[in-house]
């Protein structure tokens, strides 16, 4: 018996109303439902060291350079792709352009932002990838999720411009990152607890609703009586699952850490434990998570250093104590990344088999792929986990590639087989083919 189809068909719902009702518990659907690919992008600034961080080797017999060390636990899963470059040119400086152009793949709009060098420009003119997953998977019911997507940050400043975001809901529109974890924790369990009380508010609704049916038109009244189906619909399925709890129980973590640059370690592991702790849930499959900004002047005094990270960046590179420097901040974000990864392996995946790191892909970049230059040429690029298309434990040199066609792999693996995504002209050879013949 099809029970889910008995269900609509008892309450003379229409197919607009299967979204609400798809894989609930209550109904019995016979199929398994199939894994959840997940997709996580990661963000830190300023380029890195590319001495300390490129493999010499390529293919599976690489090593890791100290930038990347943290990450040998995990090194069978992850995937350096040296070559890909940021090829997007137009308005606004090689900062503008590697932050706001990095998930848009699109240029600049023209504006009054002023960049170094006499550089101006203002917000990038398409979406970004991670929105564009996020609408597709939307769009279907059997991959639905509460959110849809999280923009969470570490430290990043208030001001609105082009080095501050990556995150693009459409042309000029921006998405801000939330880095605080306590507003993170109100966004996604406030709406727990109301549902703990969603019982009695229906209650609430379905009594209104009976009073002022006697008084309205007989159309109204129709449409009052579908909205009481929906409520008395919803109350069942409340009762059923009265005792439903999340997977997953919320993260505890204590409390009075204030947005400050000393503080950023622990708003790092906070940050990431409510991100798991959504995607365990399934409140989002999609997610983005920005150290700080282009520009970036974080002063990493847990790590002995006290200047500024742009300022080292654009230290010469014969200054082995600064490159020293930063070779210990680009090994910290690594290390952010491997705790990440090493949460989602720890983690069995809901309903089905392996961790859930078999099932998210998470992808480390830069704005650019070295400081002092400012080049947006071989942008770094590090993949952790799974995805289909992409095979993993490999360092791969790739032919100076636009990373237009790796953010066409991304929606490829997240179900969603786009042609071109930003600029038309860079995506020639459609979506980087990434698997194990490459």
């Amino acid at each position: 018996m099809n029970t889910r189809r008995h269900f609509l068909r008892d309450l003379g719902l229409s197919a607009a109303a299967l979204p609400f009702v798809a894989g609930l518990p209550s109904l019995g659907t016979a199929a398994a439902a199939p894994h959840k690919q997940r997709l996580v992008l990661m963000f830190s600034p300023n380029g890195t060291v590319p001495p300390a961080f490129w493999p010499d080797e390529e293919g599976a017999n690489f090593k890791l350079k100290p930038i990347l060390e943290p990450l040998a636990p995990f090194k069978d899963r992850t995937l350096t792709l040296h070559g890909v470059c940021n090829k997007v040119g137009g308005d606004g400086d090689s900062h503008m352009r590697g932050m706001s152009c990095a998930l848009t793949g699109i240029e600049l709009f023209a504006g009054n932002i002023m960049g170094g060098g006499g550089a101006p420009a203002g917000w990038a003119k398409g979406i970004s990838i991670d929105q564009e997953i996020k609408n597709a998977l939307q769009s279907r019911p059997d991959t639905r999720t509460r959110f849809g997507s999280l923009e969470l940050g570490v430290a990043v400043p208030n001001q609105a411009d082009p080095w501050t975001r990556w995150v693009y809901a459409g042309a000029n529109k921006p998405v801000a990152p939330v880095d605080d974890p306590y507003r993170v924790f109100e966004k996604l369990y406030g709406q727990v607890k109301d549902k703990e009380t969603l019982k009695s508010i229906l209650d609430g609704v379905s009594a209104d609703l009976k009073k002022v049916r006697a008084s309205v038109s007989a159309a109204d009244r129709a449409l009052l009586e579908e909205h009481e189906t929906f409520v008395r619909a919803m109350e069942r399925e409340l009762a059923e699952n009265k005792t439903q709890k999340l997977s997953q129980p919320a993260p505890a973590f204590e409390a009075g850490i204030s947005n400050e640059n000393d503080q950023m370690p622990k708003l790092s592991r906070m940050q990431m434990d409510l991100l798991v702790n959504a995607l365990a849930n399934d409140m989002t499959r999609v997610a983005t998570f920005q150290f700080t900004r282009s520009v970036g002047s974080a002063r990493m005094r847990w790590l002995g250093i006290e200047e500024g990270h742009h300022g080292l960046s654009h230290d010469p590179d014969l200054n082995a104590g600064s490159q020293e420097k930063l070779t210990k901040i680009n090994r910290w974000f690594c290390g952010e990344l491997a705790y990440l990864a090493g949460k989602l392996a720890a983690t069995p995946e809901p309903g089905g088999t392996g961790s859930m790191l078999d099932h998210t892909l998470i992808a480390w970049t830069n704005e650019l792929g070295k400081g002092k230059s400012h080049t947006l040429k071989n942008i770094p690029w590090v993949l952790v986990g799974g995805a289909p298309g992409f095979a993993m434990g490999r360092s791969l040199k790739l032919p100076e590639v636009a990373h237009n066609r790796l953010l066409l792999a991304f929606a490829h693996a997240m179900g969603h087989p786009i042609t071109t995504f930003g600029n038309p002209s860079l995506c020639v050879g459609g979506p980087l083919v990434l698997g194990a013949a490459t």
